[in-house]
């Protein structure tokens, strides 16, 4: 089974990367974009017996910093 990961950090937290881009959106000429914030997507192939429980701990303890990030995980229908 496949599952997404989508991590992007909490409001409030600076994001120097999304800042960076929208700079350079409008340097380019772009107009209109208010805000960019930059996240993480990470994809993976687990077997079928993966509990939801399991997927959140993966997340908890490694693949996002709980401290500074939201995430959610979406299984995806193969």
């Amino acid at each position: 089974m496949k599952v997404r990961v989508y991590v992007s950090l909490k409001n409030g937290v600076l994001d120097p990367q999304g800042r960076a881009i929208h700079h350079s959106l409008e340097g380019l000429g772009f107009a209109g974009v208010n805000d960019v914030r930059v996240g993480r997507f990470i994809e993976l192939e687990v077997a079928d017996t993966v509990t939801d429980a399991s997927l959140e701990d993966m997340c908890r303890k490694l693949l996002a910093n709980t401290v500074i990030e939201n995430f959610r995980i979406e299984r995806v229908a193969s």
